[in-house]
């Protein structure tokens, strides 16, 4: 459960993070850099990619813990 939490909040994060950065430059008139869509994108993909491995990343933290 933890896994999926920090992986909604990966993805939120995310999320968020980009569309300020869209509407920041919107506002002052000037174009994305790429260094303001690679950090959000970063994170959504580690999201993503979190959630759709949410069992099996759980289960290697388990393991990793119990050893």
């Amino acid at each position: 459960m933890l896994v999926r939490f920090i992986a909604v909040a990966l993805i939120g994060l995310g999320v968020v993070e980009l569309s300020l950065a869209w509407l920041e430059n919107s506002a002052h008139h000037t174009p994305l850099r790429i260094f303001d869509v690679i950090l959000p994108a970063l994170m959504l993909a580690l999201g993503v990619a979190g959630l759709i491995k949410a069992g099996a990343l759980a289960k290697w933290i388990s393991d990793k813990l119990d050893e």
